[in-house]
């Protein structure tokens, strides 16, 4: 087989996100929906817990005097994914902006990656890889030849 006909695999082993369609989503009401929704975002993103690698839904469900399974349907429906792609979006988008502030130049790409809550090299490039389609290193290199 000739080399430009085959498909090119992306790294880090990525796989399709398939869709799912869970009876209990459709249990929630949508009120608690609602109040669980704000108290998710209030966590995670006001609190900053996603800086924490071992943050968990359990963690949080506990945090909400609620079950991993209505944390699980909530984040689902109002965010559109699940709880480690919630977390791992956010740690990016940190990850993003301390890759072109100035105050974070000195620091690795190791660094910012247990910064922002990942808990190895490995889960931080693949999500990374993922959320923007390129490396980190390739990511903070365009960026900061711009700003020079």
């Amino acid at each position: 087989m000739e080399d430009s006909k085959k498909e090119k695999k992306p790294p880090y082993n990525i796989k399709e996100k398939n869709e799912k369609h869970a009876a209990y989503r459709s249990l929630i009401r949508a009120e608690l929906a609602d109040e669980l929704f704000y108290k998710i975002l209030n966590i995670v993103v006001v609190e900053k817990k996603y800086r924490d690698p071992a943050f968990s839904a359990k963690e949080l469900a506990k945090e909400l005097n609620t079950n991993t399974r209505y944390i699980s349907a909530v984040i689902n429906s109002r965010f559109n994914m699940n709880f480690s792609c919630l977390l791992n979006e956010y740690r990016i988008k940190e990850a993003l902006h301390r890759m072109v502030d100035k105050r974070y130049l000195d620091e690795t790409i190791e660094e910012i990656s247990a910064a922002v809550g990942f808990s190895n090299r490995q889960s931080f490039y693949a999500a990374f890889y993922r959320i923007m389609g390129e490396t980190p290193n390739s990511y903070r290199k365009k960026h900061n030849t711009k700003n020079k």
